[in-house]
């Protein structure tokens, strides 16, 4: 077990941290399979170091077909072998630890893999059988069960149910999957369900883990009696959304959290637009913070990013939960695609191909979103590759995707593989380092021919690149006493500029106006997106200055 100190400064390690998501299959490959590894990683942990996040949350590592990027889990207590081992994850584990980084492992409490043990044993098992209890099998509707239990619909795009070939060879149950139909949905009525995730939990922290991300966080419990949606309209309570026995479950999974020394945490992944219900999640004795989706989603327009920034605040403000702040992850469009196109904003159900995108653009704002996003009060997500300002890959060939949202839909949804391509590392041609020299195998999702400019190794010591802007906030952030968790003060200025003050003399300013403002008083500039023009803050810049005490 990998030892971690416990002071009341550690314990509250997560209220303003940093933390890094690790896509596995897409940081570094060390074997030369064309896969991301345990192995690749642990080569760059230094990298991770010399950046200065304070801690790593791994998307799901576990054995797994790989039907939804790892969150269809066969196992729990292990490491796929695509990754390496459980004793290479113990390792990284400590390893990280030695450089002061944390662990954080992604849980996916509301389904497993189709290959998992326990949904093997309930399909050769009868209609009714105990087996079958620890997930939702029904019998169908119609005249010969031929219609599915309700009217659900998977997040992937068709039916929420599959219908089963009994082992006489009958046509007979269906079971849901709110997610891929490799994705069975567990039954979290039943008490087996609740006592192996607990266990899990421990298995987890008991390899030092700082923490757990819990994956579709609000869809675990179901109303029994699986009733229809209604044509229009959302019906409350809601069958499957925010239900009020999920508090339950995580006061349970808090307990033990709490039970381990130096500030075990639960990361909440929250889509929820009612910010009251959102809060109650964050109750003391509850999660400890989860992802602020509303920040995500926001266009890039001063007075709804300030909408949002306040009501973020407002929300946790009742449980005296620190915010935390996202710009992408790994189902959304990357930040410099996004904001380079005329909607800036995110949501899935307008993603589409072929979106006019300015690169230059994106990219002067994402780095402006960098300095906002790491100068608010609370704790940062950094999705790899975001320090590099990789864009969305749009042009993968349809025989190379493998995201369920993409086939699903028959294309007609782009899906998430063009912001999980491997990230380049070094070189002027693909596979710009991410495999070792030499390998064979190309990267599992393929790679632009015009990234050199980005990777690791060019962006290194250039002052103008993105990396170097994520290093040098970086450093200010863990300096500046005002930043990380705290209070904030908006201060006066035009109306589509933003700016606040951290601390005594810290001062953010985000010009999203279409000319370039006058600086306030100040003493010193600390850091900006771009370059000033003229003593003046241009479009779509963010600047750090010391202010005058006051």
């Amino acid at each position: 077990m990998a030892a971690i100190p416990r002071t009341d400064a550690d314990s509250s390690w997560w209220r303003g941290a940093v933390i890094y998501q690790v896509y596995p299959r897409s940081f570094a490959d060390g074997d030369g399979d064309g896969t991301g590894d345990l192995a690749g990683f642990r080569a760059k942990l230094s990298y991770l170091g010399e950046l200065g996040v304070d801690a790593l949350w791994f998307t799901p590592w576990y054995p797994s077909p790989m039907a939804d990027g790892g969150y269809d889990v066969a196992d729990y207590r292990d490491i796929d072998p695509r990754f390496g081992t459980l004793a290479e994850a113990e390792k990284l584990i400590g390893e990280a630890l030695d450089l002061g980084i944390r662990t954080i492992v992604d849980i996916v409490p509301n389904h497993v893999s189709a290959a998992h043990p326990w949904f093997r044993e309930a399909l050769a098992a009868d209609p009714g059988s105990p087996a079958r209890e620890r997930f939702w099998f029904r019998p169908g509707r119609g005249e010969r069960g031929e219609l599915p239990p309700n009217n659900w619909r998977s997040q992937f795009g068709g039916p929420a149910w599959t219908r089963v070939t009994e082992a006489d060879g009958r046509q007979g149950e269906w079971f849901l999957h709110l997610f891929d139909s490799r994705q069975p949905d567990l039954n979290w009525d039943h008490p087996q369900v609740r006592r192996e995730h607990e266990d899990v939990l421990r298995f987890w922290f008991n390899r030092g883990v700082a923490g757990v991300r819990i994956d579709s966080a609000a869809l675990v419990s179901k109303d029994p009696a699986l009733p229809d949606l209604p044509e229009s309209g959302e019906p409350l309570p809601h069958p499957y959304v925010d239900r009020d026995e999920l508090h339950q479950i995580y006061r349970s999974w808090r307990a033990i959290a709490d039970s381990y020394p130096g500030g075990r945490i639960l990361v909440g992944e929250v889509w929820m637009p009612d910010f009251e219900r959102f809060a109650r999640y964050l109750r003391p004795d509850e999660l400890h913070t989860a992802f602020n989706f509303d920040f995500l989603s926001c266009p890039w327009d001063a007075d709804r990013l300030r909408a949002s920034i306040d009501t973020t605040l407002h929300a946790h403000r009742p449980v005296a939960a620190p915010p935390t702040w996202v710009l992408s992850n790994h189902d959304v469009t990357r930040t410099v695609t996004r904001y380079g196109r005329v909607d800036t904003g995110f949501d899935f159900a307008t993603k589409a191909h072929g979106t006019p995108t300015d690169l230059a653009l994106g990219t002067r704002r994402a780095r402006a979103a960098a300095l906002l996003t790491l100068a608010l009060p609370g704790s940062v997500y950094l999705y790899q590759g975001e320090e590099l300002g990789l864009p969305e890959v749009e042009d993968i060939p349809a025989d190379r995707r493998q995201d369920p949202m993409y086939l699903r839909t028959g294309g007609a949804d782009p899906g998430r593989d063009g912001c999980r391509v491997p990230l380049p590392w070094s070189g002027t041609v693909p596979p710009y380092g991410f495999s070792p020299p030499g390998s064979a195998a190309e990267p599992w999702l393929p790679q632009p021919t015009d990234w050199a400019a980005r990777t690791v190794t060019a962006q290194q010591g250039d002052p103008a690149s993105m990396l170097e802007l994520y290093r040098v906030a970086l450093r200010l952030r863990r300096a500046e006493p005002g930043l990380g968790d705290g209070p904030m003060r908006w201060l006066p200025g035009p109306g589509e500029v933003l700016a606040f003050q951290r601390g005594p003399d810290f001062t953010c300013l985000v010009n999203l106006s279409g000319e370039p403002v006058p600086l306030p008083d100040h003493t010193e500039v600390l850091l900006a997106s771009s370059p000033l023009s003229d003593g003046m803050l241009p479009t779509d810049t963010a600047i750090w200055l010391r202010a005058n005490g006051r």
